[in-house]
């Protein structure tokens, strides 16, 4: 039997949101708000290490792209639209019926799979990228999980990883503004014990056989209610890129 890193506790929590994944307003509207700054970071480092033009009409033609803990679709769909071939994988069922049935609303050609990045892994599936966003956070075992995704990238592939930094500040802002005051997240969404710093993320990049070569903040500003990419700012939301030498 393949080992899973998957904490049953976490998949309960997005099972229960499940129909609510497309709803710009419901329980996801933090991912909707972050989405375009998400993929701002993804297509610009996709499009750097495989030397694409993204003014091209299908600039990721020809890719094979992993959205693990792919949820609803929210980043599936947008690189299926750039000519990716796109597979998208989560754990909770509940999400990848959902996700079927957008992207066929949507016409798009997505293979959802109900599986894991272990499972994945042995069955010997590899990719040009993998998208890694805003899960690391849920899993019972980072190390475990991140081997598994360095197992599901070819030599020379691109995994872009997202977290939640683990101080005060994020304490303050991602589990009492955002779940008690803003209640922009069911209470309980998020475990402040399991967020990774910048440089335990990288350590775990590194132990699990990945290259480092980016990192970046995504900033919300509550005046123009947007976020932003910063290159100084990882106190709360960051994203990563790394590599799987060749």
């Amino acid at each position: 039997m393949t080992r899973t890193t998957i904490d049953p506790a976490e998949i309960a929590k997005f099972e229960a949101m499940a129909a609510e994944w497309w709803d710009p307003h419901g329980k996801f509207k933090p991912l909707h708000m972050l989405n375009p700054c998400r993929l701002d970071y993804i297509t610009s480092q996709i499009a750097a290490e495989f030397d694409r033009d993204l003014s091209h009409p299908l600039p990721f033609q020809g890719l094979r792209i992993l959205d693990i803990g792919c949820g609803g679709g929210l980043l599936s769909e947008p690189m299926a639209r750039l000519g990716a071939t796109v597979v998208g994988a989560d754990a909770a069922e509940r999400n990848i019926l959902v996700a079927r049935i957008h992207a066929e609303q949507s016409g798009l050609e997505i293979d959802y799979r109900h599986t894991t990045a272990e499972g994945m892994a042995a069955n010997g599936e590899t990719f040009d990228a993998v998208l890694n966003m805003e899960v690391v956070e849920h899993v019972a075992d980072p190390l475990a999980y991140l081997t598994a995704c360095h197992d599901l990238l070819k030599p020379g592939g691109l995994m872009v990883c997202s977290t939640l930094n683990r101080n005060a500040k994020s304490f303050a802002m991602a589990i009492v503004g955002a779940e008690y005051v803003l209640r922009w997240l069911p209470k309980g969404t998020h475990d402040w014990c399991k967020f990774i710093t910048p440089d335990e993320l990288y350590d775990l990049l590194r132990r699990a056989g990945l290259t480092p070569v980016d990192r970046k903040g995504m900033v919300f500003n509550p005046l123009t209610r947007e976020w932003s990419l910063s290159a100084r700012d990882l106190s709360v939301n960051y994203v990563t890129a790394s590599t799987r030498p060749g």
